[in-house]
């Protein structure tokens, strides 16, 4: 994942007015985790580095949005899941840090109401 993806990620949550600072916070300092999560599964595939990237992206992007569509981010977070899932079967026990990554996401997303 490249750092001007991250960054454009971090700049929509941050000019996201309708987000308290509170949970700006926390959501920035779980995605600060998506960079070596996501690096280390690049080590074993590529393409599902970038797949999961995308979503995480597209989910961030959706959260940050002034309109309220949860139904999209709850579509873009399951097929996250998905995404990850599909890659630890093939992958078993071998990227705790992006399994952690994305319970840890989810579970903030959640406590945001979403």
């Amino acid at each position: 994942m490249t750092d001007e993806r991250i960054q454009k990620i971090k700049s929509a949550v941050e000019a996201a007015d309708h987000i308290s600072s509170e949970k700006k916070t926390e959501l920035l300092a779980v995605l600060a985790k998506l960079k070596p999560a996501i690096a280390e599964v690049a080590q074993t595939s590529e393409e599902e580095a970038e797949s999961i990237s995308r979503f995480v992206e597209a989910s961030a992007h959706e959260v940050a949005s002034k309109k309220e569509r949860p139904e999209s981010v709850e579509r873009v977070l399951h097929k996250l899941k998905q995404t990850v899932e599909k890659f630890e079967a093939s992958h078993p026990a071998s990227h705790p840090q992006l399994t952690a990554f994305v319970s840890e996401y989810s579970a903030v997303l959640s406590g945001m109401g979403i």
